[in-house]
């Protein structure tokens, strides 16, 4: 099917208001009907021949045409409202619509966004805690978030008080984007003394909604909104959580999402540190004390030529440092390769390689495998 017009629009928000018709239904009925027009269209019998359709909802999306043209001068409506906050709506397949959210189970079919999507919003990690993070974590979400965004990484996070608000901040001042997927319409800015930072986001990353213009930030929104967190990244980060807080629903979207995880240990004795050290205790996030843990891990992810573009102070490094660093990467590589690579020694090549640790432009893995810092 290609990219909604305002008729196609107008059908899947018809179908999508129907209770019990959802993304999987969607996707069932398309695969029999082709195109939403002909679902819309079609009758009785020929619907309930679509793959987990019951005889029940059959009925009501057969009954639903009724509804078309309200649904039509509500959209419209709603298309004038986004276009006075310089708002847009996305579907499933426009053409900005994320690709990594395309790949979960249950993607919305709708998202609403202010600002723009980016190349590098292919390369983006989660980092998400509590509203009430220790000192501890409030250093360690910057740390993380302001080093990654450094890298051209894209920081997703949720808008929320507390490590989320960190996280986008320092993303902003590194002039590093950001993304925010928040659990209420665009208009309705949650917490409200985040509007600035709100603001700076669609200025400089993206807002992303599945809700509706108007739409509260009702608790039942946030386990919605945090499928989308996690689905839209590469990998999770937790940096400080409660046992039951929301960042742990966020990880287990990621773990059914076959997506990353990674999880900052803390001190066994406060409450903030039990989601993640829970997290690391049965084996399902990676324990990282540096941003180099989660590169390393998701390299085979990221953009072949990440951290070519990383400016070097070359004044610092003599002839042969520098031609063993133009020869690694953030895919670790083994010390004979290196040299080989290098035209140098084995042992040459290690003195050097160990100079370079010692300058902060190299770090040293198990097996002697050396990667870029």
């Amino acid at each position: 099917m290609s990219a909604c017009t305002f008729e196609k629009l107008a059908y899947l928000k018809l179908l999508l208001g129907i209770e019990g018709v959802g993304p999987s239904k969607i996707f069932s009925l398309l695969s029999r009907f082709h195109d939403l027009e002909s679902i819309v269209n079609a009758n009785y019998e020929k619907i309930i021949k679509a793959e987990g359709i019951s005889h029940i909802l059959g009925s009501k999306i057969h009954l639903a045409k009724k509804d078309l043209q309200k649904i039509k001068n509500d959209l419209e409506r709603e298309l004038n409202s986004l276009q006075k906050i310089n708002g847009r709506l996305i579907t499933y397949w426009d053409d900005k619509y994320p690709e990594l959210l395309k790949k979960i189970y249950f993607p919305p079919l709708i998202i609403y966004t202010k600002g723009n999507f980016s190349e590098n919003d292919n390369y983006s990690i989660a980092i998400v805690g509590t509203r009430q993070p220790s000192l501890y974590g409030k250093s360690m979400a910057e740390k993380f978030s302001s080093e990654l965004a450094e890298k051209n990484i894209t920081i997703v996070s949720g808008l929320a008080r507390g490590i989320d608000s960190i996280a986008h901040e320092a993303a902003l001042k590194t002039n590093g984007r950001t993304i925010a997927v928040i659990g209420s319409g665009l208009d309705v800015i949650y917490p409200p003394e985040n509007k600035k930072i709100f603001d700076r986001i669609a200025e400089n990353g993206v807002v992303i909604s599945e809700f509706e213009l108007g739409t509260k930030p009702d608790a039942q929104n946030f386990p919605r909104r945090n499928r989308i967190l996690s689905g839209i990244s590469l990998g999770t980060l937790v940096i400080e959580t409660k046992i039951n807080g929301g960042a742990m629903q966020t990880a287990a979207y990621a773990l059914d999402q076959n997506r990353e995880i990674f999880a900052l240990p803390g001190n066994i004795n406060t409450i903030q540190s039990e989601g993640p050290n829970r997290l690391i205790q049965r084996g399902e996030a990676k324990l990282v004390t540096s941003i180099d843990d989660i590169l390393v891990e998701l390299k085979l992810q990221l953009k072949p030529e990440f951290g070519k573009n990383i400016s070097v102070p070359v004044e610092e490094l003599d002839l042969f440092e520098e031609k063993i660093l133009n020869t690694l990467s953030y895919d670790p590589k083994q010390i004979d390769d290196i040299a080989a690579s290098a035209a140098m020694t084995t042992s040459d090549c290690l003195i050097n390689l160990l100079t370079l640790e010692f300058k902060g432009f190299v770090k040293q893995l198990p097996g002697k495998m050396f990667i870029r810092s």
